[in-house]
């Protein structure tokens, strides 16, 4: 059959919140034209992250009856440590309560001054956590994955060369460790190759560098290369999730992505010394080794949830809503990356709204703009989030500006995702009336979750 079905039924719902235009006008202007600032109430499509919003299946919450709420030796923890190292092959699960967790006790006790780590591309927290620590974090994307028309069937790859030359350039001493992000959420969620991992990681085993991966969209990515990896198509997505994880030397993971909850993540590692290390700072952050900052029940739904999205007709069904939603977009003109990636439509706020420049924050005014005509709220990956400074105090722009819209796991339907590429086709046709932005107010890391702004064009 063509139609491709959500593979479950729907148990429980809650009302959206309907909002006229002139409320959300000055809804947005009370936020500080932040959408962060923007109150959950007041949006009526929530498609900001996919992080902590999926659905949780009626397993899941059954498990959360059955959590064992003890300090020490939670038989729930057991059962998530179990079916965690079953996927990863990891000696050492160290749960904490989400990734940007996990990222601070790695790189507090790998980063420091001096120190630089290099990804694909890193995400937000990520590099908020390098460079909390005084190291720098560097991007080495492939440079197909900075194009966003081009079609390519891994645009979330490394550039291997540029790895190298990095390598030799910095010293390998003066590089803790080499992060895999699957699939390449800031790259536009389009996934890395296995090939691309092999590559990289036997580079990091030659110059004795750690190669992790960011592992929260891993089943995601293993189904992308069952269907476009040469040699794959035939393996379930749990061997080839195994495949990735014996490539490297541990992984942090946000469990609100892939492991289908709303709160949770984990550092797994191999290393009995640095696993020793990250329990001793785990106990003075997040708690004791076998709860980790998360309740019993919380442990449960993620063990129950790492299981379920292993499930090969919810990854065909995942993956086919972008699809989806990405074909309904190109056929209206609207600039979007290509080939549509695993958790969101990002649209290229640079070619929607060629009239702003870079330093007034495209991404920002498509963002707002999505909101103001439809209740819907997205989030800005382009200069507000990755935006630098230079010397002289000069805006430096990131290679591409984007609004990603996120889809939250198993939440909306079709006709939800019908009406956002309505308002986005409506937002195109009308995109010669939108002006740009100024900062008021930033924070010196992470800026894009707090910042105040102006629009003096408004």
């Amino acid at each position: 059959m063509a139609t491709i079905i959500e593979p479950f039924r729907i148990k429980s719902v809650e009302p959206l919140t309907f909002t006229t235009r002139q409320e959300r006008e000055q809804i947005l202007k009370d936020a500080k034209n932040n959408l962060f600032l923007v109150r959950a109430a007041h949006v009526l499509i929530d498609l900001l992250t996919d992080s902590g919003t999926s659905a949780m299946s009626a397993r899941q919450w059954a498990g959360m009856m059955t959590g064992d709420e003890s300090y020490a030796g939670s038989q729930s923890f057991y059962r998530f440590r179990d079916v965690a190292t079953g996927i990863t092959g990891f000696k050492h699960i160290i749960p904490t309560h989400q990734g940007r967790a996990a990222e601070k006790i790695l790189f507090t006790l790998l980063g420091g001054p001096g120190k630089s780590f290099v990804s694909n591309t890193f995400f937000d927290t990520t590099r908020g956590n390098i460079e909390y620590s005084g190291a720098e974090a560097v991007d080495l994307l492939t440079e197909e994955g900075k194009k966003p028309q081009l079609i390519a069937d891994f645009k979330g790859n490394m550039d291997i060369a540029a790895l190298e030359s990095f390598i030799r350039e910095k010293g390998a001493e003066n590089i803790p460790l080499c992060m895999m992000t699957i699939t390449n959420n800031s790259g536009g969620g389009q996934p890395v190759s296995l090939q691309n991992m092999r590559e990289t990681a036997a580079i990091c085993r030659k110059y004795g560098i750690l190669f992790f991966i960011d592992a929260c969209r891993f089943a995601e990515n293993a189904w992308f290369i069952k269907k476009r990896e040469k040699g794959y198509e035939n393996r379930s997505v749990l061997d080839i999730s195994r495949e990735i994880f014996s490539l490297a030397d541990g992984c942090t993971m946000s469990a609100k992505k892939d492991a289908l909850v709303n709160i949770g993540g984990f550092l797994a590692l191999q290393d009995d010394t640095l696993a020793r290390e990250a329990k001793n700072l785990l106990i003075i952050t997040e708690g004791f080794p076998t709860y980790g900052g998360l309740a019993g029940r919380d442990l449960e739904a993620m063990a129950q949830g790492l299981e379920e999205v292993l499930d090969e007709e919810y990854l065909r069904y995942r993956i086919r809503s972008i699809e989806y939603m990405g074909e309904k977009l190109t056929a209206a003109g609207v600039p979007i990356i290509l080939p549509t990636g695993g958790h969101a439509i990002y649209i290229d706020a640079r070619a929607f709204l060629p009239q702003i420049p870079v330093e007034e924050f495209p991404g920002v005014a498509l963002a707002n703009a999505l909101y103001l005509e439809g209740g819907i709220r997205g989030v800005e990956i382009g200069s507000l989030m990755f935006g630098k400074y230079d010397a002289k105090g000069k805006h430096v722009a990131p290679p591409m500006e984007l609004v990603r819209l996120a889809i939250p796991r198993r939440v909306y339907t079709q006709s939800h995702i019908d009406y956002v590429c309505e308002v986005i086709i409506e937002v195109f046709g009308k995109r010669t009336q939108y002006s740009g932005y100024r900062i008021s107010y930033e924070a010196p890391l992470l800026r894009h979750f707090t910042a105040e702004l102006e629009n003096p064009g408004r």
